[in-house]
């Protein structure tokens, strides 16, 4: 289990990413010179009104709150501030701040029969969610007994009041998984496109998932602005992970659209109901050239196998995982599950039939 930052961390902290090799150090006399600016002038931090000197940049918020400006991404008045301009950005009287967590990475390495998202591979199938466990510590334990590689990633704002609070990257070491930035709780283009815009900031990944919700009752996907979301991201360099309706034309266009894989749900989001029409899942997986991911619906590991025997080249999960009575239990049977749907469908079922076929030849009985 990784080691949480100590309050010196925060304050030095290596950064080794090929080209990228710096410290970040906060002086004494950079604190100073912060406290003195001039008169308090007042902002909204995270929702919640903050008075910082008149004139501090980014750079010296981030200090006063006590955060890694490498282990968060900046929002002002809707505009994500590069990283490289933390120090020269002034804060002015009535800015709007977003400060949300840090999104990473992961590698993986090859297989003979890997998962292929944008170029890039994968040993498992199974990709799972982060939340709803009781703590990171479950979390962890959960995401190494699926074996998964990629998982999704909420973007949330920080613990403004207590900037010591463990983070999941804590626990899930972003250096070994590849974190999938979703945009859970989006109900509209904007804030989705918002979100992944300060994900990719965060950690600079652009491999996404994106959803688009239609109301809080029911979780089902708003096609509509899915569509003007993903059009703009695609645009702007993300690899998309589109979760919608299992439509088979509208995955169509969204793989038309640039989108790296389709995930049509198999049900409801949490609903646990299983693959619901296996029919149109099988009419996406033969029209696809890209992944397809069944998300979203999954309750048991016969759900999981049955998702990957009809075809599909992954599977979502998060509730069905989390919300076990056993979580680490289920994770390892949803592991099992995911590999035993692949190779039977890679072995190919035998065709049903109505009538029997005896196993045992009937030539050469002595009766």
């Amino acid at each position: 289990m990784a080691v949480p930052m100590t309050f010196q961390d925060r304050f030095s902290f290596d950064i080794g990413q090929s080209d990228q090799n710096f410290r970040f150090c906060t002086s004494v006399n950079a604190y100073h010179s912060m406290k003195c600016k001039g008169a308090p002038m007042k902002i909204q931090l995270n929702g919640e009104a903050f008075e910082l000197p008149d004139g501090s940049t980014v750079h010296e918020l981030l200090v006063r709150l006590e955060f890694n400006p490498q282990r968060v991404a900046v929002e002002r008045n809707l505009e994500v501030v590069s990283r490289q301009g933390y120090h020269e950005e002034r804060l002015q009287e009535g800015d709007r701040i977003e400060v949300v967590h840090f999104i990473g990475g992961g590698e993986a390495t090859l297989t003979e029969d890997p998962l292929v998202i944008a170029g890039k591979s994968y040993r498992s199938r199974l990709l799972v969610g982060t939340g709803k466990y009781k703590d990171f510590e479950e979390t962890a334990r959960a995401i190494e007994a699926s074996g998964a590689e990629i998982v999704t990633v909420a973007v949330r704002r920080v613990n403004v009041s207590d900037p010591k609070a463990p983070m999941l990257t804590d626990h899930v070491d972003p250096r070994r998984y590849t974190y999938l930035p979703n945009t859970a709780g989006c109900f509209n283009a904007d804030e989705a496109v918002r979100t992944l815009r300060l994900a990719r900031e965060a950690g600079g990944w652009d491999l996404v998932k994106l959803e688009v919700l239609s109301d809080p009752k029911y979780l089902w996907p708003n096609n509509p602005e899915t569509l003007k979301a993903a059009e703009i991201l695609v645009r702007e360099g993300f690899k998309v992970m589109v979760y919608t309706t299992d439509d088979p034309y509208l995955c169509k266009r969204f793989e038309e659209m640039g989108c790296v894989a389709v995930m049509p749900l198999a049900a409801p989001i949490g609903s646990g109901l299983g693959v619901r029409n296996p029919f149109t899942i099988r009419i996406i997986i033969e029209q696809a050239k890209v992944p397809v991911l069944v998300d979203a619906g999954v309750g048991s590991a016969s759900d999981a196998a049955i998702a990957m025997e009809l075809g599909c080249d992954g599977v979502l999960m998060n509730t069905a995982i989390a919300g076990a009575k056993h979580p680490i239990l289920m994770a390892s049977a949803m592991k099992k599950a995911v590999e035993a749907g692949r190779e039977s469908f890679l072995a190919g079922r035998i065709p049903k039939k109505l009538y029997a076929t005896a196993s045992s030849p009937l030539d050469g009985t002595f009766f």
